[in-house]
């Protein structure tokens, strides 16, 4: 019987979106980045990434960061060094910004490849963000509250992406590289044999349809580096 748990993870990779992303610009709350990270992988981001303020940056990676095995978080030291790569790949990038050139956040093409860029809890998107974006987005508020929590505004923009997305055909076929889905198949189906590929740095194993290891020369290596003391 096919391992069930193999089974929804090539389902997951077969659904996974590779050209649109969130960057958290300092959002330094742990369970605002959980929850913004929870949302990514909910519908079908698989990479994110962070400019952390340096008084949280411990703090933030191991509680927050760790919450979701499923997503890669790329961590950059700033802004402009975060954004510059993702520009480069003509990625459009949508600042949740109140301003005079704000619009609607239903108004945008999300099947364009799309970077949705969040501010800081207090103060939000910083001007330099602003300068950075090629739009800026906001979300219709009707009541006396003027502002929504970071993580709960992210996850409606992500949620109208995914719609669009989902309306254009985009979740019906893999986008992702077939080198790339195995190896994430792999690094999810045996983590603990991950653990030990990594610590003696040597290649991944080969697995089956199925999911299970199925490569007589990586079990060989593994023999003997196990019996050869440390």
């Amino acid at each position: 019987m096919e391992n069930l748990r193999n089974s929804k993870i090539q389902t997951l990779l077969d659904r996974r979106q590779k050209d649109i992303t969130v960057f958290m610009d300092e959002v330094h709350k742990p369970h605002n980045l959980a929850a913004i990270v929870r949302t990514c992988d909910a519908i079908g981001i698989g990479e994110v990434h962070a400019v952390y303020p340096q008084s949280v940056i411990r703090e933030c990676h191991g509680t927050a960061m760790g919450s979701n095995r499923w997503v890669t978080t790329h961590t950059h030291p700033d802004l402009e060094t975060g954004i510059a790569p993702l520009k480069a790949k003509s990625m459009q990038v949508l600042a949740a910004h109140f301003s005079e050139r704000a619009v609607d956040f239903r108004e945008i093409d999300y099947t364009k490849p799309s970077v949705i860029l969040v501010g800081s809890e207090k103060f939000g998107v910083s001007e330099e963000a602003a300068k950075m974006a090629d739009e800026h987005i906001l979300i219709p508020m009707l009541g006396m509250v003027q502002s929504l929590n970071v993580s709960v505004a992210t996850a409606i923009i992500l949620y109208e992406a995914q719609r669009q997305r989902e309306a254009a055909g985009f979740y019906q076929q893999r986008q992702l590289d077939q080198v790339i889905c195995e190896e994430l198949r792999f690094k999810w189906l045996h983590p603990e044999v991950k653990k030990f590929c990594d610590k003696h740095q040597i290649r991944y194993p080969l697995i089956d349809d199925q999911g299970d290891i199925r490569d007589d020369e990586w079990h060989q290596l593994r023999s003997r580096i196990i019996q050869t003391p440390d």
